[in-house]
C-alpha cells in the first residue's frame, strides 16, 4: 500500500512538473535564450494555421502509427496491425501518463495480448525484441543529426567538425556491433568477453556474457528471421515523425533547412527518454526551442513549433490511447458475456 501512495505521489508531481514546464515555457525560453517570448505572440502563430497544414500533420500521424505496427508484428508472429495498432495506442497512454510507464505498460501489453491468447513467451520475447529495436535506434538518431549538422557545415571549426565525426562513427559502429551480436555467435562471444573485460575492470559483480547469451537465446528466433521488418518498420515510423516535426516547422514559419531539421528532431526524441515527466514532456519542448533558436529561428516561432510537435507526438496520444483501451475492455466484456450465454451443447469440447 506504501509503494502504492508513492508511485500514485510521483506519478502526480511529475504530471504537475510537466505542465508547469510547458505552462512557464516562455519564462524558461527567456532565462536560456534571453530572448523574450510571450503567450500572446505564441497564440498568433498558432493563428496562422491553415487546414490544409492541420490536416498533413494529421495524415503524418496516423502514417506514424501505422508504420510502427509492423515493429510489434514482426515482434510477435501472429498479431494483426489493428491488434498491434490498438496495442500501441494504449501502451502509449500509459506511458505518456505516469513518469515511469514503462512497467504499466508491459503489465497492459501483457492483459491484452494474452486475452487474444498469445502465450507468455511470446509475449515476453515480443516485449525484448521491440525494445532493442527502439533503443538502437534511439541511439543512431543523435549520430544522424551529428552527421547531418556536419554535412551542413554547422560546425564553428575544425576540432569541433572532428570530435563530432568521431562520435558519430563510434555511436554507429556501437550500434552495429551490438546488432551483429544479437544475429551471430561469433560477434556475440566477442562482445561477451568485451563486457567481461570492462565487468572486471570496473570491479562489477555482473556476468555480462551470460546475461548477453540469455537476451540472444530468448530473442535469436524473431531476430534473424524478421530483423529486416522491424528496421523498416522503424524506420518509416521515424521518417513519419520527422515528417511531423518538418510540417511543424513549416506551418510556423520555423524551418531552418533540412539538416538543421534532421538535428531537432533527433535531440527532441533523445529527451523523451528524460524519466523526470512522462515520455520527458515539458523537457523537450524546451530543447527543441533552445535548439531552433540556435538555428536563427524567432523565439514565438520556434516556441509555437515545440508545442505543435509535442501535440501530435504525446499530447494526443492519451485520448486516442483511451479510445483504444475502451474500445478492447467493451469488446472483450462482450465476447465474455458471449461464451457465457453459449448453450453449453454447442461449445466444443477438447480432445479427450
Amino acid at each position: 500500500m506504501k509503494n502504492r501512495w508513492l508511485q500514485i505521489t510521483l506519478s502526480a508531481l511529475s504530471l504537475a512538473l510537466a505542465v508547469a514546464l510547458v505552462v512557464y515555457l516562455p519564462q524558461i525560453v527567456h532565462a536560456l535564450t534571453g530572448k523574450p517570448v510571450s503567450w500572446r505572440e505564441i497564440g498568433a502563430v498558432f493563428g496562422t494555421l491553415g487546414a490544409g497544414s492541420i490536416a498533413l500533420m494529421t495524415a503524418l500521424w496516423l502514417l506514424s502509427l501505422l508504420a510502427y505496427t509492423f515493429v510489434l508484428t514482426n515482434s510477435l508472429p501472429g498479431l494483426n496491425n489493428l491488434q498491434a495498432l490498438t496495442l500501441n495506442a494504449a501502451g502509449s497512454a500509459v506511458s505518456n501518463l505516469l513518469p515511469f510507464g514503462g512497467a504499466a505498460g508491459v503489465a497492459l501489453t501483457f492483459a491484452m495480448t494474452r486475452g487474444w491468447g498469445f502465450a507468455n513467451r511470446s509475449i515476453v520475447v515480443m516485449t525484448l525484441v521491440s525494445g532493442i529495436w527502439n533503443t538502437l535506434f534511439r541511439f543512431i538518431l543523435p549520430a544522424v543529426g551529428i552527421i547531418a549538422l556536419l554535412m551542413a557545415g554547422e560546425a564553428p571549426n575544425a576540432t569541433v567538425a572532428n570530435a563530432g565525426w568521431v562520435g558519430a562513427v563510434s555511436i554507429l559502429v556501437l550500434c552495429v556491433v551490438v546488432a551483429a551480436a544479437l544475429y551471430w555467435d561469433r560477434a556475440a562471444d566477442l562482445l561477451g568477453r568485451g563486457l567481461d573485460a570492462v565487468v572486471r575492470v570496473l570491479r562489477l559483480k555482473v556476468h555480462a556474457s551470460e546475461a548477453l547469451h540469455k537476451l540472444r537465446k530468448d530473442t535469436a528466433e524473431v531476430v534473424r528471421s524478421r530483423w529486416p521488418g522491424l528496421s523498416l518498420g522503424m524506420v518509416f515510423f521515424l521518417g513519419f515523425q520527422w515528417g511531423i516535426m518538418v510540417a511543424c516547422m513549416q506551418a510556423t514559419g520555423a524551418y531552418p533547412g533540412l539538416a538543421q531539421s534532421i538535428a531537432v528532431f533527433a535531440l527532441s526524441r533523445v529527451l523523451t527518454s528524460a524519466l523526470v515527466t512522462p515520455s520527458g514532456a515539458g523537457i523537450m519542448e524546451g530543447g527543441v526551442v533552445v535548439l531552433l533558436t540556435a538555428f536563427g529561428v524567432a523565439a514565438p516561432a520556434a516556441t509555437a513549433t515545440a508545442l505543435l510537435f509535442g501535440f501530435w507526438t504525446y499530447t494526443i496520444e492519451i485520448p486516442f490511447g483511451g479510445l483504444a483501451l475502451g474500445a478492447w475492455a467493451l469488446l472483450r466484456r462482450r465476447n465474455g458475456r458471449d461464451t457465457a450465454a453459449e448453450p453449453p451443447s454447442t461449445i466444443s469440447k477438447a480432445p479427450q
